[in-house]
């Protein structure tokens, strides 16, 4: 089964992403994020987050389980962290799963991965997008804050491999860069 796009699913959470951020004047890329989660209708949606960071990403990935009735879950390093994030998403009126350890790590014990957001300021983001397991069905892989010095040489191929089919990529100069993947189904009867 081949991940679908419902362009209502994805204005419904955008929508409601820009009401529970309170943010009318101007768009961030939490928004855009919730939209495509929503869009692609992800049942598994993986984050990472690091302490000090804005909640506004996990709120609109939040809005989106609303929609599609998936699981949202954030991998934070340590307990310091996750209780600041904690608190700060409870606090927007959302929730996430929240899983403790090294988002490398984490990742290799999550499997069926169909959406995830990785923040590029993150040390080793790239080895955290080299740990997941994506579901077979296909998956949308977002690096956040791509606009930073170390997301510079970053390229999809590099983490990927050839083990996955690259669809389409972008660079999108939304808040900090995002670059965005599609990766297709790998089933063999498609």
């Amino acid at each position: 089964m081949k991940m679908v796009w419902s362009p209502e699913s994805a204005l419904e959470a955008y929508i409601d992403t820009v009401k529970s951020c309170g943010n009318f004047q101007e768009p961030t890329g939490a928004e855009l994020i919730s939209a495509m989660a929503a869009g692609w209708n992800a049942q598994l949606i993986v984050e990472t987050w690091r302490y000090g960071g804005a909640t506004t990403t996990s709120t609109g990935l939040s809005v989106a389980t609303l929609h599609t009735g998936g699981r949202h879950i954030c991998v934070v390093p340590d307990e310091k962290t996750s209780s600041e994030y904690t608190k700060a998403i409870e606090q927007t009126g959302h929730q996430a799963e929240v899983i403790v350890g090294q988002p490398e790590t984490a990742m290799a014990a999550i499997e069926g991965v169909d959406f995830m957001v990785v923040d590029c300021c993150l040390k080793d983001f790239m080895r955290v997008l080299k740990a997941a397991k994506l579901s077979n069905r296909g998956a949308v892989l977002i690096c956040k804050n791509a606009n930073t010095a170390a997301a510079r040489d970053f390229r999809w191929r590099s983490v990927l491999g050839w083990k996955f089919p690259i669809v389409r990529t972008a660079l999108l100069p939304v808040g900090k860069g995002l670059n965005i993947a599609y990766i297709g189904d790998t089933c063999e009867n498609n």
